[in-house]
């Protein structure tokens, strides 16, 4: 499999794209901005116009997209993935989106379900971590296009399956998140030198790659996106829904999702997921 087809080139996929050239593979990509799509090409791959064009002559398509209505448009819509590409292409979603929609789509299209964690840089440095969902025998076939942009790459069981430990990936980034927002307004109030307090914390158990990555930009309150607040809204959304037709209760996810809806509400839904700070720094009357 050498010909990829790269159907979203924003602030995960463009450098998820980037890597796949860089590791050998003929990608060809598509995104509704244009200027995306030169600087894939600019990268060495090759711009497409349209979804058709992207995926005429692909071994593997692979998506990274927003939400799960989006994934359902440009995979099973009148002009998408499956009217286009051939017989036996290996459509791999790197989305995180519903495990319903996951499983709709497998039943159409040779498929698995690939969500990625490890926010921009991860991106960048091809070390993330992905969750893969679908037939033991594609994933193998999609070892090699996976291992070029991930470091930890997990087969966790039948379609679906990925999107569903991704929604669990999501609710524990959410609630660490809050919870270093909280230390860290915390810390402020006492006036400790917080970033020696990070080095310190950072090196004990409350070490986590949310005080590794995150931290220093919260405290100088720098939210350029790695994630965007709406985006995790959107997961929480995801995770709520699948425990509530588990039976399963989530009482602390259930309001740090309350947290990044009302982040969002407030007009922050662009910013990196990290702004939670400035929530818990308003709640304490510490703007």
């Amino acid at each position: 499999m050498t010909k990829i087809g790269f159907i979203g080139l924003g602030i995960m996929g463009g450098p998820m794209a980037a890597n796949l050239v860089q590791a050998g593979f003929e990608v060809t990509g598509y995104n509704r901005s244009a200027a995306k799509v030169d600087k894939l090409v600019e990268a060495g791959g090759r711009g497409a116009g349209s979804v058709a064009e992207a995926v005429a002559d692909a071994d593997v398509v692979i998506t990274m997209l927003p939400d799960s209505p989006d994934v359902e448009a440009v995979v099973l819509g009148e002009d998408g993935v499956l009217a286009h590409a051939g017989d036996g292409t290996l459509l791999i979603d790197c989305s995180t989106i519903r495990p319903d929609v996951s499983r709709e789509i497998a039943g159409r299209i040779r498929a698995l379900d690939a969500p990625v964690s490890g926010g921009e840089q991860g991106a960048i440095e091809g070390t993330l971590s992905i969750m893969v969902g679908g037939a033991a025998a594609d994933f193998a076939a999609a070892r090699a296009v996976l291992d070029a942009v991930g470091s930890t790459v997990v087969h966790v069981g039948a379609a679906g399956a990925g999107q569903t430990v991704k929604a669990a990936n999501q609710l524990i980034v959410a609630g660490t998140i809050e919870l270093v927002a909280e230390s860290l307004v915390f810390l402020e109030a006492h006036d400790v030198d917080t970033e020696a307090a990070i080095k310190v914390l950072a090196g004990g158990l409350a070490g986590n790659r949310i005080l590794d990555r995150k931290a220093a930009a919260m405290i100088r309150r720098e939210f350029t996106p790695g994630f965007r607040v709406e985006l995790h809204d959107k997961d929480l959304g995801i995770v709520q829904a699948a425990a509530r037709e588990a039976g399963v209760v989530i009482p602390l996810g259930a309001v740090v999702s309350q947290l990044m809806a009302s982040l969002k509400a407030q007009g922050h839904g662009r910013l990196d997921h990290g702004a939670l700070i400035e929530l818990v720094a308003r709640l304490s009357g510490r703007e």
